[in-house]
């Protein structure tokens, strides 16, 4: 189900439940246009928010965009410069960053639609409230188009769900890349240094037997007359 289709159930029913209680019309369109004023500004802060994540997607594909063509640059440049495998290296960071632009390109794709379809539910919203104000006296023609109107509160619901989901999705993200950088701080200070030293303490300690090996081999050819 679409944004404005979910908005669009919830406002129904509250008109509905409204009217059926109604004895004072005239006082039920008040009550029912102070709903939508609350409504409003539900969709108000709910709008913002969808384009802000629209505003901050565009602004990561389009910062990936810009490293991409950094990259091919450079490769340019090794291969001008006559690196080859520096180019090879610049070219498949440079691949690597197109992959994740298609993934942004989908994502900013999802959110502008997102925008777009908040802006138009408020711009309604705002248009119909205002209607209503102005001829209160219609009440049953006001009415009947305000039931497609005011399914509202769903979508905020829904909307803070999804963006409770994705919060914590990120955190648990950020948990993980923590915990492996830790792991790897961890085994870079539990790794022991080269003792060189050492090291050659054994070198020569073989050339030393060797050397005896040697020895003992001549005076056995001398005794022998070889």
């Amino acid at each position: 189900m679409g944004i404005l289709s979910r908005f669009t159930d919830i406002i129904s029913a509250n008109i509905n439940a409204l009217l059926d209680k109604a004895e004072d019309p005239a006082k039920m369109v008040d009550q029912y246009l102070r709903k939508m004023s609350d409504d409003l500004a539900e969709v108000k802060r709910e709008t913002a928010g969808v384009m802000a994540e629209e505003s901050r997607t565009k602004r990561l594909m389009d910062e990936n965009n810009r490293e991409v063509a950094k990259y091919e640059d450079l490769a340019k440049k090794a291969l001008l410069a006559g690196n080859e495998d520096d180019a090879r290296v610049f070219l498949t960071k440079k691949q690597e960053l197109e992959n994740l632009g298609a993934s942004l390109g989908t994502a900013y794709a999802a959110a502008h639609e997102n925008a777009v379809k908040m802006r138009q539910l408020h711009d309604k919203l705002v248009k119909d409230i205002n209607t209503l104000n102005s001829r209160r006296q219609a009440i049953k023609a006001k009415v009947a188009v305000a039931k497609t109107q005011e399914r509202i509160t769903k979508l905020g619901a829904s909307a803070d769900k999804i963006e409770g989901s994705k919060g914590a999705f990120q955190r648990m993200e950020d948990k993980a890349d923590k915990m492996l950088d830790e792991a790897n701080a961890m085994a870079e200070l539990d790794s022991q240094p080269v003792d060189e030293a050492q090291a050659l303490e054994e070198k020569y300690k073989t050339a030393d037997v060797n050397a005896s090996v040697e020895d003992e081999l001549a005076a056995m050819k001398k005794k022998l007359g070889l």
